[in-house]
């Protein structure tokens, strides 16, 4: 809270300052213009063929519609990723130079429903629709070309080739699978098309180490991927699930906002 009255303290022109969870957005006018807040001009910048603009606190989508960004309640780290809204996303960091994730921070694990079935598509139909197959490594995965995803995974492939000891971790586990997140009510990444699961043998999930773990118990870091397969996944535009404090060490997750507001 000192913070927030440090920086208002500091300012000419009328100001409102609101925590959510531990991050301070600014969502103001300046000298008569609107501020628009900075996970609102990177979902612009990374999506830009569906969030055009934003106005009065809102979104403006592609299709004419209109989304709030930040729906103004406080709400729990399990809320956040159960009913998010656009700026719940960018309430967690994605530190890529610690190697155990803080406590709860978990980037990347908060979607807002809305808009992401807006870019993907609301109905397994609807996604399916968009979905490419891309070879990968022998196989053949199911991927979505909205936002450049399929591209996305290519160059990630091309790549991988050029590193034949990295080949043992490639194997696919999935990729599209249209279903709910397991004790959840909210849908998993990949309902969309642009995830994808590699390399289960080796892997690494926070529930098969803290069996019986709440979402908020402390609990204990596992990995075993090396650190140039990550690199090179986040080069073009993956998130890594060993990243979560929950982590998920199979799970790589086109999301290109998360990765530019974690430079």
């Amino acid at each position: 809270m000192n913070v927030c009255r440090n920086i208002i303290a500091t300012l000419t022109n009328k100001t409102f300052c609101m925590f959510v969870g531990v991050a301070l957005f600014s969502v103001v006018t300046v000298n008569g213009q609107q501020k628009i807040p900075d996970g609102a001009h990177i979902l612009m910048k990374v999506y830009p063929d569906f969030v055009k603009d934003y106005r009065d606190g809102q979104l403006v989508l592609a299709d004419g519609s209109l989304l709030q960004y930040d729906d103004g309640r406080e709400k729990s780290f399990v809320q956040k990723l159960d009913d998010a809204d656009p700026e719940d996303m960018f309430a967690f960091k994605y530190d890529r130079k610690a190697s155990v994730p803080e406590y709860l921070q978990d980037a990347g694990r908060s979607r807002c429903e809305r808009l992401f079935k807006k870019m993907y598509g609301s109905t397994e139909a609807q996604v399916r629709k968009n979905l490419v197959s891309v070879d990968w490594f022998g196989e053949k995965v199911l991927f979505t070309k909205v936002n450049g995803a399929t591209d996305s995974l290519r160059a990630v492939a091309t790549e991988l080739a050029k590193h034949p000891e990295l080949r043992k971790y490639l194997k696919s586990s999935g990729s599209f699978y249209w279903r709910k997140v397991r004790g959840a009510n909210r849908l998993s990444a990949h309902s969309y098309g642009m995830t994808i699961d590699i390399g289960v043998k080796y892997s690494d999930y926070w529930l098969w180490k803290n069996p019986g773990k709440s979402e908020t118990a402390k609990i204990v870091y596992a990995n075993r991927f090396p650190r140039e397969l990550v690199l090179i996944f986040e080069k073009h535009g993956f998130i890594w699930g060993g990243r979560w404090y929950h982590y998920d060490t199979m799970h790589f997750e086109f999301r290109p906002e998360i990765l530019a507001a974690n430079p």
